[in-house]
């Protein structure tokens, strides 16, 4: 079993940054294919980004293209989602996911990942 836990988001006004962190207990993260969802009141849950197991290849949703960011650090069980030019748009829950596969698929699916974390709330002023 993988423990997700998503920590980092918050209000903040348009144009701002934040730094999303996925800490991953239970199990090392290095065979795992690593995911960021968001998920707004109302809406299906869309995919953000993914990372491959070693970090080598990641895919950005069109909507967060150039502003977003995502990373991994193996040795600390930690994946990151850097956010840069916030819009009102991004305000959603973000959401962890992992899957344990060493594929370099896209995994922009939900049903791709077999854990996810309890996500953390973003919440952009305009």
């Amino acid at each position: 079993q993988v423990q997700l836990v998503e920590s980092g988001g918050g209000l903040v006004q348009t144009g701002d940054s934040l730094r999303l962190s996925c800490v991953a207990s239970g199990r090392t993260l290095s065979s795992y294919r690593m995911a960021w969802f968001r998920q707004a009141p109302g809406k299906e849950r869309e995919f953000v980004s993914s990372i491959s197991w070693n970090g080598g290849i990641t895919y950005y949703g069109d909507s967060v293209k150039g502003r977003f960011t995502i990373s991994r650090d193996n040795a600390k069980n930690t994946v990151l989602l850097q956010i840069y030019s916030l819009k009102p748009d991004d305000t959603a829950v973000y959401y962890c996911a992992a899957k344990q596969t060493f594929s370099s698929a896209r995994g922009s699916g939900t049903f791709d990942y077999d854990y996810w974390g309890q996500g953390t709330q973003v919440t952009v002023s305009s």
